[in-house]
């Protein structure tokens, strides 16, 4: 089968460039202008952008177990509504994938009913809550590409320490959720001046940052591949900054809302501002932005965690903790950093969402060239449109930004050359 998008702008090796692109059997064949091709199907894509693939390595997907909340199918079609053609599915499932045994029933089941490439987690220790190691190369050689017990911390630091060891010695990276639970103190939101308004109890910037610190030594120790995900404090930012500085082999993401929020927004008791780690304080927001211009983060990852409706209403003492955000974070990162703010380039957003995240996890991903595999996402930056709730693929609805304007809709989302996603006319 071949595909000729016709008179796109197409990013490329860092630019972004006036180019026809040819797909034939699932790989970009040819890149150039007046691009001509027998039997092609022709795609115009004027005053459109033309860009590799998204790569997002944080995604919850919840089947099996929660599927009231989502499932692979939903939760993909959700992703290539959002241009993602790449993601990383944690193991905070039932059963968790936890032996060489579930990491293959998983692995399976995804590719079965996935419509984008989805790499899976294997578990840090048994059932995510415990302190007993695993079979690491077993599930290695089932599929587990890295190793993560998202949605807990691991508060033994000998566990995270042996953790370490073994997947240094299997070359894979360890990505953790960093929370210490002794300091929790049954928080729903930041510890700060909006929490005392609201009367609501806090959840401590030390409870992620403390932790962070343990474990940056330790990766120092081992290392280890070492992955923090959802960076959301000034003091996490600081500690990563002076740990690349040392030579310490760390990676760290920063989710959408993180960076387009903080606590200020949240103007009353509303469970759909419930995340983990919470909304911050402004200065923390700031500092996560500056964290992605210097290089401090590397990378921008949903942490896209869909729930029932009923789930997310009502006081968020009792709501779940968590935000979806596979179809909405181009397009409100696009209009809000690159468009409104200018904090970012184009450019900047494309290396952040495609490029970083491949390199850093290795993927055959987030670049164009000829001879590379049709992954592709097709944005229309003119059009300004609304995030309707009608239009979500997800389960999951549970998001604040319901209801934005925004540019950089999703027109066509492609997968080894096979469309997955296009925008209706």
């Amino acid at each position: 089968m071949k595909l000729l998008l016709k008179n796109g702008t197409v990013y490329q090796a860092g630019k972004l460039l006036k180019n026809d692109l040819l797909v034939e059997n699932g790989v970009i064949t040819a890149l150039g202008t007046e691009l001509k091709a027998d039997s092609a199907q022709v795609i115009d894509v004027t005053d459109k952008l033309v860009a590799p693939g998204l790569v997002d390595v944080h995604v919850h997907y919840r089947e099996p177990g929660f599927t009231h909340k989502e499932t692979i199918k939903t939760g993909s079609l959700a992703a290539a509504h959002g241009g993602y053609t790449t993601v990383c599915a944690m193991p905070n499932l039932d059963p968790v994938p936890d032996t060489p045994a579930k990491v293959t029933a998983q692995v399976a089941l995804n590719a079965a009913d996935g419509v984008v490439k989805i790499k899976q987690y294997g578990a840090i220790t048994a059932g995510l809550k415990s302190d007993e190691l695993l079979d690491y190369a077993g599930m290695k050689a089932a599929g587990a590409f890295a190793f993560s017990n998202d949605g807990c911390g691991v508060q033994t630091a000998g566990t995270m320490y042996q953790a370490m060891l073994a997947a240094k010695k299997l070359d894979v990276a360890l990505v953790a959720h960093v929370e210490d639970n002794s300091l929790l103190f049954g928080g729903v939101m930041n510890a700060g001046k909006k929490a005392k308004e609201l009367g609501l109890p806090g959840i401590l910037g030390i409870s992620e940052s403390s932790q962070i610190a343990r474990d940056l030594l330790l990766a120092k120790e081992t290392g280890v591949h070492y992955h923090v995900c959802h960076v959301s404090t000034k003091e996490s930012v600081e500690l990563i900054r002076i740990a690349k500085k040392h030579g310490i082999n760390v990676t760290c993401e920063v989710s959408p809302h993180h960076l387009l929020l903080s606590e200020d927004d949240i103007v009353k008791n509303d469970g759909f501002y419930k995340m983990n780690p919470p909304l911050r304080a402004n200065e923390d927001q700031q500092a996560l932005l500056t964290g992605i211009l210097d290089g401090t983060i590397d990378m921008i990852a949903t942490d896209h965690a869909p729930h029932s409706i009923d789930e997310k209403t009502g006081d968020m003492r009792t709501a779940a903790f968590g935000i979806t955000g596979s179809e909405t974070a181009f397009a409100l990162l696009y209009t809000q950093l690159v468009k409104q703010q200018q904090v970012l380039t184009l450019e900047q957003l494309l290396e952040l969402m495609s490029k970083n995240p491949a390199e850093a996890f290795k993927f055959e991903a987030g670049s164009i060239f000829a001879g590379a595999k049709a992954d592709l996402a097709v944005f229309d930056l003119k059009h300004e449109t609304t995030i309707t709730e009608a239009d979500y693929f997800s389960r999951g609805k549970n998001t604040p930004f319901t209801g934005e304007r925004v540019f950089g809709q999703t027109y066509l989302t492609m997968v080894d050359g096979n469309v997955v996603y296009q925008k209706e006319d």
